[in-house]
């Protein structure tokens, strides 16, 4: 399997404490519709650390029937290695292609315990592995120099990268072995990540508006900056609404402005505050959606 262009970090719906399934279908059909060319559940987008299993399972199986061509990339990470390979376990007859892996948040490793971490993660189980790291939620950095070690263990096929270190992440991009794939993990840094050979991005922003971000991230793999400069500068400014309030807050804002579910979100999330229902629809007035 290849990752590559641009996957959705998939919101989760709800509707009075409950998951809105039908509402997560529509979300889904969409993505598919739009062209997108693989789709992330169950990732932090997703408020993964406050469902339940039998809500896991769930959602990742109305994905898999509504997304069967398109690889799928399931989040399962904690910051316990059993604990993740048990939801490795609950998951696997579901369908995934790959499993998103995050950076262990809280414990603090090393980059030699987290090199430790992947490679046990890696040793339990035979789908492929993407690493992700994103230091402001997990409180660790993963250096380009242990993202590389990790490269070279089979079934570790790509990282997204959400350091906001763009010279790290370049120095992944240009040491990583053969297929090994770099993806974008912040929305605002998926040109310049594209521009020095990045294969495109993990994202909040395709929630909102996928059509654009499938064109930006295939104007790049065709090396047609000029086009994907353009698109970025559009997109600007949703990247900027997407981050007002923690992810997925606004997003969840804007899809239900969009008619596509509610805001609700799940404590400790709370609900969109009215600037930032305000600065979305600005935004979705300005890109016409």
């Amino acid at each position: 399997m290849t990752l590559k262009g641009c996957g959705t970090a998939l919101a989760t719906p709800f509707s009075n404490g409950k998951v809105d399934f039908e509402a997560y279908k529509r979300l889904v059909t969409r993505q598919v519709e739009a062209g997108i060319h693989f789709l992330v559940p169950l990732g932090s987008t997703a408020e993964t650390p406050c469902l339940e299993n039998d809500e896991k399972v769930e959602l990742l199986r109305i994905t898999r029937e509504l997304c069967p061509d398109r690889p799928l990339v399931a989040g399962v990470g904690t910051n316990s290695p059993a604990a993740t390979i048990r939801n490795i376990r609950l998951l696997e007859s579901c369908g995934p292609d790959a499993w998103l892996v995050v950076v262990p948040y809280y414990n603090k490793p090393t980059q030699q315990g987290l090199y430790e971490y992947f490679k046990t993660i890696a040793e339990a189980t035979d789908k492929p592995i993407v690493a992700y790291n994103v230091p402001g939620r997990t409180g660790t950095n993963m250096t380009a120099e242990t993202t590389l070690r990790l490269a070279s263990i089979p079934g570790i096929i790509a990282v997204k990268e959400a350091s906001g270190k763009l010279d790290q992440i370049e120095a992944v991009a240009k040491g990583r072995p053969d297929g090994f794939k770099v993806l974008s993990g912040n929305d605002d840094q998926t040109f310049p990540i594209m521009r020095f050979g990045g294969d495109g991005v993990i994202s909040v922003a395709s929630n909102v508006a996928p059509e654009l971000m499938v064109a930006l991230v295939e104007a790049a793999a065709a090396g047609d900056f000029a086009k994907a400069e353009e698109i970025d500068k559009k997109l600007a400014p949703l990247y900027d609404a997407c981050f007002v309030e923690s992810n997925p807050i606004p997003a969840k804002a804007a899809l239900s402005i969009m008619g596509f579910c509610s805001a609700e979100m799940r404590l400790p999330l709370t609900t969109a505050v009215p600037s930032t229902f305000d600065a979305m629809r600005k935004v979705l007035e300005d890109l016409g959606i």
